[in-house]
Order: structure tokens, then sequence, then C-alpha cells
């Protein structure tokens, strides 16, 4: 493999065979498009590139947009300029410390959708929330459950996440009550990033998966599971989802990914119109830390339902494609405890709190609890690439709420069927 002339510290999230995109700046400069190569990000929107204009955007969108001869182009070409040593004069000016920039969200976020990929989370929830019962519901196995989430709040890594407030049950009142989530949670995600649009009407094939998707993305989909489990009959995620969700500020090119594919095993066999592509599971090693302790290590390549599947189905009524429209796996879990990617399931919704090294225990995130989430992949070659991290921080709520009762004379209260609060 060929190497660069950046100097690339060993065992780097950015080898030379990476190269994600983000959007950057500087103080006094304007957001811009660049890629990280080891310590650094190489301002792409200064070199004499096909797409240098796109590179001047604040927003991956533009260069997004170009479909996939554009996206290889120019990877290959930037690829040449930092592996050939004659362009070193040329190139290295504009190499910038990672430590010298301050990173944006890299697109503009379209549409935003997250999906319930994992059966080995499925399972946690429906046992938690139903047990007894069989923990899948019907259709799981037929269909790539999903809901759409709000675009506005999608935010990059580092954007402090205000503890949001809404209504939930509590045990000792009657009625509902407002205020401050009290059972605020994670959800370690992978995300998919589309940049070739699509026609209304016309839905896109799995086999088409990459011809519309630019990359990869980590995710954290906070949910508050309290106000969630209230409002979640019979439509389904709202406000306990609505408030935030983070996604990491490097891109990976599904390029890049190619050697880490893996094809899942699934029974019942689907539809023809989710078996007809490539299979683009992805063979992806995740880690969750709280306040910087390993909590978790989701298998991403465990997931049953993959994202060529989830593109297919979500368009196959005829719904269209944007750039920038983000779908997330929903939570990644393994079998084991230790591979489970939500508080819900570490915790087994409360019952078994976790022990942190500074003697703390944790059943839900606290103010001022600081989440990160990474992920890795090693080829077969020995070599491996990584995300960078999604982080966020847990902030109070802007202006403590009192907590209001509904009174007698509201209107009565319908109690929620038992089923678990989806994803």
């Amino acid at each position: 493999m060929n190497r660069s002339w950046v100097p690339v510290p060993g065992g780097s999230d950015f080898p030379l065979h990476n190269l994600p995109y983000g959007v950057f700046s500087r103080p006094g400069d304007a957001p811009r498009v660049g890629v990280a190569i080891g310590d650094a990000v190489l301002d792409l929107s200064r070199l004499d590139l096909p797409s240098a204009s796109d590179f001047a955007a604040d927003s991956l969108n533009p260069f997004m947009s170009q479909g996939p001869a554009a996206w290889h182009a120019a990877r290959s070409q930037i690829t040449e300029l930092l592996t050939d040593v004659t362009h070193r004069p040329v190139v290295a000016p504009h190499l910038i410390p990672q430590t010298a920039v301050h990173m944006h969200l890299p697109f503009q976020v379209a549409d935003y959708v997250d999906f319930y990929a994992s059966e080995n989370h499925a399972t946690n929830l429906g046992r938690i929330f139903r047990p007894g019962q069989e923990p899948l519901s019907a259709n799981w196995k037929h269909l790539p459950i999903g809901y759409h989430g709000r675009a506005g709040t999608v935010v990059v890594s580092g954007t402090p996440v205000v503890r949001p407030s809404g209504q939930y049950e509590r045990p000792d009142s009657a009625a509902p009550v407002f205020g401050p989530s009290q059972r605020l949670d994670i959800e370690a995600e992978v995300g998919f990033v589309v940049g070739t649009p699509s026609r209304l009407g016309h839905p896109v094939s799995a086999a088409d998966f990459a011809d519309h998707v630019f990359g990869v993305v980590l995710v954290n989909d906070w949910s508050a599971r309290d106000i969630q489990s209230w409002e979640y009959v019979p439509l389904g995620p709202f406000l306990g989802k609505s408030f935030a969700t983070s996604v990491s500020p490097w891109v990976v090119p599904l390029e890049a990914l190619a050697q880490a594919r893996v094809s899942p095993r699934q029974d019942p066999f689907p539809l023809p119109y989710l078996a007809d592509g490539r299979r683009w599971g992805l063979d992806l090693t995740m880690e969750v830390r709280l306040n910087g302790h390993l909590i978790s290590r989701p298998p991403f390549g465990t997931a049953y339902w993959t994202p060529d599947q989830q593109l297919a189905h979500m368009t196959v009524n005829g719904a269209s494609l944007r750039t920038g429209d983000l779908y997330a796996s929903g939570t990644i879990s393994g079998p084991r405890r230790d591979q489970r990617g939500s508080l819900i399931e570490l915790t087994w919704n409360g019952t078994e709190p976790l022990e942190l090294p500074d003697g703390s225990r944790r059943t839900f995130l606290r103010d001022g609890d600081t989440v990160a989430i990474s992920a890795v992949t090693h080829f077969a070659n020995g070599t491996s690439l990584g995300f960078g991290q999604v982080t966020g921080t847990i902030e109070p709520t802007v202006a403590p709420l009192m907590e209001k009762t509904w009174t007698k004379s509201s209107r009565p209260r319908r109690k929620p069927s038992p089923t678990s609060p989806a994803e």
C-alpha cells in the first residue's frame, strides 16, 4: 500500500486509506472542507482540484451532490498529492494541525431517519418491557423498522446537550408530571450520509446503495426514556428523541470501507426488494465511554439489517432522497452485557447500576456527564481506520421548570399498552 509523506502516528484513526471529509475553520476564517490525514487537516479549498469551488463551501453538500464519479476522482487526486513527494512543496503549506481548527457540522441535514437494526438491542428492550412474551414484534424480521426524526436538531460532536423537559409518569403520582427528564440515555449508532438525490416516485434499489450514499458517520441519538415511554403510544418517538442527535465531524467515504463489508444471516429470507443488494454490513467495533471510562464495545457487524436494505426500504414507497439526508442504524448492541449500546440495556432499565472508577453509580445520565463514542475497523491486510469521536456533555435544563401534575378536571389519561419504547 502507498505511504504518505505526511507523518501519520501509529494507531491513528486517519491513515492515508481513510481520508475522511469534514468542515473546519480557524479563527477569523470562513468554514471550508478538508480531509484528515494523521494529526493534520488538509485544506482542500486551497488546492488545484476539480472540485475546488465545492470545497470552499461551508458544508459538504455541494461536493456530495456531484455523485460517485466526482467522489472517486477527488479521492484519487488527493491520494496522489499525499503520496507523491514532488507535490509536497505545494501541499504542505495547507496542512493544519487538527488542534488548531474548529470543526463544524459537516453537511446540511436534509432529512433524518433512525432505524432499529440491532436484533440484540430490540430483543433486550422486548425482554425489559414485555417479560414472558416474545421480545420481537411480528414484523421485525420482515422489514427495517424506523421513524423520521428532526433534522434541525442534528448537531456536531462537542455540542452541549441540554437536558430536555417534558411529560412523563412517576410511580408516586396518579397523573403524569412535567419536568426535566430523569432517565436521559445514549444510543451508540452508525449513520449514513446521502450524496446523490433521487426522483420522487422512483424507489432506490438496494443494489444502488453506493451510487447514492457518500459516507459514514458515528451517531449518538440521545433519548429521554421517561418522556419517550409516556408519549410512545400510539404514534412512536417524538419529544423523547427530537431534542438532540450528535454526529461525528468526519465523514468516512464509503470507498474507504469496501474491505470492511460483511453479510449478516437473515432468517426468514427478506422480500425481493430487500434482497437485491450486495450487502453493506460493516465490521466496525464501537467503544462507548462515560466520563472517560469504557462501558461498552458494541459490534456494528452484528446488525441484522444492513444500510443498503434500509435505503431500499426508506424509498420503496417512492419517497425521494435529497443531498444531505442522514439515516442511522439505531442502537447497536452485541450479545454480551459489555456490548450493549444504551444505558437502558447496560443497567437493565435502572435495576443494575453501572459502577464507575470514581465510586459513583449510574443508571441514566447526570448533568455534567460526558459521553464519547468511537469506532474502528481492522482490515485483513493488517491496516485499520477509525472515525474519530462523537462526544457530548449533559447540561442542566435551561430554565428550571416546576413539575406540574394535571388536575382532576384534566382529561382522564389512558394507560399506555406495555410495549417497549422502540429504539
